[in-house]
């Protein structure tokens, strides 16, 4: 069987041959036949992009291999929610997941039970995170907080702006004058303009 190994260590100073070693001894005893070794020797798990990671999917994508192994979790996920979405797509790609150091093996009922386990959390993490999220920003609007884009014009300037547009000047001269932009003076004057011709 057609198998990958991936290691990764996040600095310069540590080396990946241990990590290899041990893939290497777990291929050769189960017999399979390591077509690629991807490394990434001083990144950091928490970079969204790696070389040797990115390259690793793209040929998981072509079929290159059945099983990918890795030594521990953390070498190959930044984080649970990054773990199982990779998970998801190996599984979709009919590739097998192994982690030696935790005994873990996606071709097993009790591995895809942990992958399961993990999407759960994953799920409810998120879950949380969005209703504190919610919590804070209308504890926020509560206090007077406002959010979005700040306002373009004080309300002193769209005083000075009603008077002027008021005196004939143009949207040109206007937007000098305050030292806005033409597009924020016009949408001003246009929003000025609404109620008188919803009276007319």
């Amino acid at each position: 069987m057609p198998i990958a190994v991936y290691a990764r260590v996040s600095t310069s100073e540590q080396t990946v041959e241990p990590q290899l070693f041990a893939l290497r001894a777990y291929a050769s005893a189960r017999g399979f036949e390591v077509v690629e070794e991807y490394a990434d020797a001083g990144v950091s798990g928490a970079r969204d992009r790696r070389p040797a990671l990115d390259r690793l999917v793209a040929d998981a994508r072509r079929r290159r291999f059945d099983v990918l192994a890795v030594t521990k979790l953390d070498r190959l996920a930044r984080s649970v929610r990054h773990l199982t979405t990779l998970a998801a797509e190996l599984e979709a790609l009919g590739v097998g997941l192994v982690v030696l150091d935790q005994s873990i093996d996606t071709g097993t009922p009790s591995g895809r039970l942990l992958f399961n386990v993990l999407g759960s959390i994953a799920e409810f993490e998120r879950d949380l995170i969005r209703e504190r999220v919610l919590t804070g920003i209308a504890a926020a609007r509560r206090r007077g907080q406002r959010f979005g884009r700040p306002d373009a014009l004080t309300p002193e300037a769209r005083d000075r702006l009603a008077r002027l547009a008021a005196a004939g000047r143009s949207t040109r001269e206007i937007a000098a004058i305050l030292g806005a932009s033409k597009s924020t003076v016009a949408r001003e004057v246009a929003r000025l303009k609404a109620p008188a011709q919803a009276a007319a």
